[in-house]
Formats: C-alpha cells, structure tokens, sequence
C-alpha cells in the first residue's frame, strides 16, 4: 500500500471525520483513526483504530507512521478549553506531518471571517474576526501556512454550518432537539435570510476527491465549499417534507435565552458569540473549487434534510 493512499483521521468519531473517513474508505483509501479506547462499542468498521490522544504528541506519531495524508479534524467538544487544547493538538499534526511528508487536512469554518467579510467570502476574503474561537481559527490557518516553509503541504476546505446524519455539535442540533420528535422549529436569523449549510457527506467527498489529485495541488491550498445557499423559508420547507407534517411551526430562535444562560453555559457562551453570522446573508464563493474539480458534490437539499434529521433520531 503506498503511503499516498494511507489516510489518519484525527477526529474519526467526530462529524466532519468520520464522513471524510467514509468518503476516503469508499474509495479504496487505507484509513486510520485515533481514539482513547480502541475496544469501546459502535466505532466504525472498516477503519484501523489506534488508541490514544491527540493531545500527546508520541500518539499521534505512532499513528500516523507511513501515512501520507493527515485530516485534522480534532476539536474539543462543547468548545471547552478551546484556548489551551486547540493549538497543542494541530501542532502535533504538523509534526506528524513533517516526519511523514504528508499533507494536512484541515475542514475549515467561517467563524475566522468577521462580518467586514460578509455578505460573500472567497479564499482571500480579509480576516478580521470578533470572537476569541474566530480568532483561535486564525491562528490554525496561519500555523499550517508557515508550516509549508518546512515541508509541510496544506490542504484547507473551508464549509459553512455543518449539518448531516452524524453531524455531532451544529447548528441543527441548537435549532431541533435531537431524539425527540419535531414539534417546532426555531430558525436563528430572519426567515428571508441566505445562509450557507454544508452537508457533511458532500465534503467528505469533495476532500476526497482532491486529495485524488494530489500532484495538481499547490504546497498550500485554500477552497471554498459552496454547499447549500438557502434561506429560513427553504430549509422549512425541507424540514417539513422530511416530518411529513405541512403544518410545523417555524419560530424565531430563543436568543434572550442564550444570552442569559452565556455567563454559565460554555456552548450557550459560543453560540451567542456568532450571532453575527446570521445578521446577513452568508455565502461561501466556490468558483476556485469548482474550476479545479468540474463540479462540487451536491445532495439534494430534501434528502440531506431528510437524512439529517433521521440520524438525529427525529423522525
């Protein structure tokens, strides 16, 4: 198996990572993930666990070994300790990286954009973010980029709000509740507002598929995922197709709560500071992605809904 072929997903058991991992098995690529423990129930099949923490570096050394590609899509979960975990893993990714001649794959945010970026953000979009996890993801884009002049090759695919059947923390989990039935629906921003959704079986392929053209890339490459642009009245209009019920109540998002429950709640905290994002419209400028690839992978927004909602247990 040569090392080009050989993939360690950092994040396995996560939403992006685990449907970057599918997309890459499917594919015929050998895949690697890092967990804690290796004999706990449910973990996917068909992927090589190795147990251990992204956090220590000799971990994730050992089990990148070989490899030629890294997809970094480790973070801490409900955002704890954002500021002293963040930075210490990714690091262990570069030098993972830089031992292996590998490229890193880093599934990328909005929250590094303020809102002088908005309305349409392209790979060269300024930015100027407002908030200390935008500002966190700054810093990550720019450790990778000064990697490259150590060897190191980049890979960054920058997605809106991530939404799928195994999605893990997201923007559908906050405006559902996952595992009950839906009785309503509580949309963030104004209902005629665009807004830009990733569907996360989409971008695990799209990774794919340019890591398959491996010797086309540039050391350092940054694209933009279009996804879906869609506003309230769209993604009700799925949701109620999906629940077979016309009537489901579409509300507006509970913010005074969150704003009174930010002071002690970590991810009530994190929420209300992207609020911003949902203040104007939010499009991803896919054009770059599209000239290199012919075109992006796109499910139907009915059926990733649907999808979606089915493995929040929803439905």
């Amino acid at each position: 198996m040569k090392a080009e072929r050989i993939a360690l997903v950092l994040g396995a058991t996560g939403g992006s990572g685990s449907e970057i991992a599918n997309a890459l098995l499917q594919r015929g690529w050998t895949v690697r993930g890092l967990v804690r423990d290796a004999t706990r129930s449910h973990l996917a099949a068909g992927i090589e666990w190795h147990e251990g923490d992204a956090m220590n570096a000799p971990d994730v050394a050992k089990a990148a070994r070989g490899t030629g590609v890294i997809v970094h899509a480790v973070n801490p979960p409900g955002y704890r300790q954002w500021d002293t975990l963040v930075l210490p893993m990714l690091d262990n990714a570069i030098v993972a990286a830089k031992e292996n001649n590998a490229r890193i794959v880093l599934p990328g945010t909005v929250y590094n954009f303020g809102p002088d970026a908005l309305p349409l953000l392209r790979e060269s979009s300024p930015q100027q973010p407002l908030t200390r996890k935008g500002a966190i993801r700054v810093q990550m884009e720019k450790r990778l980029e000064a990697a490259v002049t150590n060897g190191v090759r980049v890979l960054i695919l920058r997605c809106g709000d991530f939404f799928g059947p195994r999605a893990g923390n997201n923007w559908f989990s906050a405006i559902l509740k996952p595992g009950k039935k839906l009785r309503s629906v509580n949309y963030p921003g104004p209902r005629d507002l665009p807004h830009a959704w990733a569907y996360l079986p989409d971008v695990g392929k799209t990774v794919a598929l340019l890591l398959e053209r491996e010797s086309e890339l540039a050391a350092f490459e940054r694209f933009h995922f279009g996804g879906h642009w869609v506003d309230g009245h769209a993604l009700m209009s799925a949701i109620r197709k999906a629940a077979a019920d016309p009537r489901l109540p579409l509300r507006s998002f509970p913010w005074w709560l969150v704003t009174l429950a930010s002071p002690f709640v970590t991810m009530f905290r994190e929420v209300r500071e992207m609020r911003y994002l949902w203040r104007q419209p939010l499009q991803l400028d896919n054009r770059k992605l599209i000239a290199f690839l012919g075109a992006e992978p796109h499910t139907d927004l009915d059926r990733a809904v649907s999808d979606t909602l089915q493995g929040m247990g929803c439905l």
